[in-house]
């Protein structure tokens, strides 16, 4: 089938395909319809041919051209965020004259400010070019990184910690809108996937930054004084780059013929998700606050990253104490970030390839159960099974790309995934709130609670994960019960409760 390409569930999709297909079915106030029915609306009635090598081709290239700076994007938020985990043991609590409880704080601080901007955040990249917005907050928390250099005081440090969380909290709701404008659904988990790997590499090339760093001695400015402004200013140079270079949607792409464009956009409409719609439509907002699965992608996210909160804020600390030194524990955690760039590849490959994405947070969520249990419940002498349990737990953190790819694939209508990509977000922000404070000081220096709040949080965040696959079996099950007008829904906007023909992946 040279000229033919499959949708979704396998139905062949003829090799020509009509640009103005979906506008014959009815008329669609501009206002309400997606910004690619407007693109369309003005090809009269030109038609592209591609075949199914011709579409992997197109693929590619946007691939080559987004991909890597998506990737960027994610991998210095987390490098920058994670930064002062690798100050605390690079003498960051004698130069900023602070405590233990303070630098809680500090990681207290970040997350509430992310969640406060979520949804003002949200409805700015509804607004404003998404591409551009990105680029513009990269730069903003870049500079907030580099000034870090310059504070050696509490409160120069709160200030740089509130100010990172504001910008830095545009990422991820501006990337997964991003890849659900250029991909199909079954497309979406690697390539989410692919952009969360920033933070297993992050974790690698942030162990090495430090490690390296820890070898430049100055009495007037610190290791970590430089490593803050280095990164700063690279960070600084991405967001520039990508203002100029990360297009904002398929329609007004510069690295792509017409027809390409053309194409680009018709080969989504199976996705029945829209790619973009500048105008706010509170009956979607009112929508998605309703809809159960909100509640269940929202408790899942935050069962999930309360033990993620927990390792990744704590993890330098934990290692320290094993008995090793700062720069044995800078080298200790860059297996943490192997275990989750191989488990994010694998889960997201396999959520992508066999449909299964909740089935794949749940098994990775096990190995959390696992690692919480090694380092609640062994020896205190058994330094080996407790740092084993600790590489384990960096399995939890692979379950988010896979949240964030069943947002995009299972919630259509702009209004309503910029409002639930912000309630996953907050969701987040909440759990690596709560996770932290998990790790008290009177429960020092094995911090057993903490530990065995990972193995309840995991086990938890593991049935509802169950729950919600079985409420889309369900409502799939009672939609196809129903007498539906297959009329044409692609880009009008429609959310998945009012197009009754709309299916949810599992």
């Amino acid at each position: 089938m040279s000229d033919d390409v499959k949708s979704e569930k396998g139905h062949q999709i003829g090799g020509r395909i009509d640009s103005n297909s979906s506008i014959e079915a009815g008329i669609v106030i501009p206002k309400d319809g997606d910004a690619a029915l407007a693109f369309l609306r003005d090809e009269d009635n030109h038609t592209v041919s591609f075949t199914a090598d011709q579409e992997k081709a197109l693929v590619r290239k946007i691939d080559w051209r987004i991909m890597p700076l998506m990737w960027c994007c994610y991998f210095l938020q987390y490098l920058d965020k994670t930064l002062i985990n690798y100050a605390a043991v690079m003498g960051l609590y004698t130069d900023a004259h602070i405590d233990a409880a303070q630098f809680s704080t500090l990681a207290l601080l970040f997350y509430v400010t992310y969640l406060a901007l979520e949804f003002p955040h949200g409805f700015l990249m509804q607004k404003f070019p998404t591409a551009k917005y990105l680029g513009l907050m990269v730069t903003l928390w870049g500079l907030i990184v580099a000034v870090t250099s310059a504070a050696k005081n509490w409160s120069g440090l709160v200030a740089t910690r509130v100010l990172l969380g504001c910008f830095e909290s545009a990422v991820a709701p501006s990337l997964i809108l991003i890849t659900g404008m250029w991909y199909k659904r079954h497309e979406q988990p690697p390539r989410v996937g692919f952009w969360y790997l920033g933070t297993g590499t992050g974790t690698i090339v942030g162990s090495l930054i430090s490690f390296g760093f820890q070898h430049y001695h100055s009495p007037t400015f610190t290791s970590w004084q430089i490593m803050f402004l280095v990164v700063g200013l690279i960070t600084v140079t991405v967001g520039i780059i990508v203002m100029f270079l990360l297009p904002d949607n398929p329609m007004g792409s510069k690295f792509m013929t017409h027809d390409e464009k053309v194409f680009a956009i018709q080969r989504l409409r199976q996705n029945q998700t829209g790619i973009e719609n500048k105008h706010l439509k509170f009956g979607q907002v009112l929508e998605c606050f309703k809809d159960p699965q909100t509640w269940l992608l929202s408790l899942i996210t935050i069962a999930s990253n309360v033990p993620n909160g927990a390792v990744s804020s704590y993890q330098a600390t934990i290692i320290k104490q094993f008995g090793y030194t700062s720069q044995e524990t800078a080298l200790l955690q860059i297996p943490s970030g192997a275990v989750s760039i191989v488990s994010i590849l694998i889960a997201t490959w396999a959520a992508g390839r066999y449909n299964q994405r909740g089935l794949c947070i749940v098994l990775l969520l096990i190995p959390g159960i696992l690692g919480g249990s090694l380092m609640a419940f062994l020896p205190a002498d058994n330094k080996a099974g407790k740092l084993m349990g600790n590489y384990l737990t960096n399995c939890i953190g692979a379950s988010l790309p896979l949240m964030y790819s069943w947002v995009s694939a299972n919630f259509a209508g702009h209004t309503k995934k910029v409002t639930m990509n912000a309630i996953l977000l907050m969701s987040f922000c909440l759990g690596n709130i709560i996770g932290p404070l998990t790790f008290r000081k009177h429960d020092a220096p094995d911090y057993v609670p903490a530990k065995i709040t990972i193995i309840v949080c995991c086990a938890v965040a593991c049935v509802l994960a169950g729950v919600l696959r079985f409420y889309y079996v369900w409502e799939n099950k009672r939609r196809d019960k129903l007498e539906v007008d297959l009329g044409v829904d692609e880009f009008t906007d429609r959310t998945d409760g009012e197009n009754k023909a709309f299916r949810y992946l599992l």
